[in-house]
């Protein structure tokens, strides 16, 4: 019988493998990135306290004028407004944590968006 890989238990094991060498500082956090089907979310994350600082998503109040989330230009405008809540917090710079996923569509649009934003990373 033919089995269809699991996606997200690789994804899980790719994440596990890239977290052994990410890791957030009070000075230099982690820009954390999580998709769904519909929605994208990103934190930055300060590892040694164990604290999220800044949190975003498309289902953000600042982004409800978006139509639907699960796109490139959802994902473009989450990492410039998680840009502008981290720079407003003193954060501006970052490592950033694909979560397992390839550096590819949404996960680079929101990368982009975020050092459009002023992040750097």
């Amino acid at each position: 019988m033919i089995r269809k890989p699991n996606s997200n238990k690789a994804r899980l094991k790719r994440h596990r493998r890239v977290r052994k060498n990410v890791f957030g500082t009070a000075e230099r956090p982690r820009l954390n990135v999580y998709r769904s089907l519909k929605n994208i979310y990103a934190q930055i994350i300060d590892d040694e306290a164990g604290k999220t600082l800044v949190a975003t998503s498309t289902l953000d109040e600042a982004l409800k004028d978006l139509t639907y989330g699960g796109n490139k230009e959802a994902a473009r405008e989450v990492g410039k407004l998680i840009a502008k809540k981290a720079l407003e917090q003193g954060i501006k710079k970052v490592v950033f944590d694909r979560g397992g996923y390839l550096y590819h569509g949404r996960v680079a649009e929101l990368a982009e968006g975020a050092r459009e934003g002023g992040l750097e990373f």
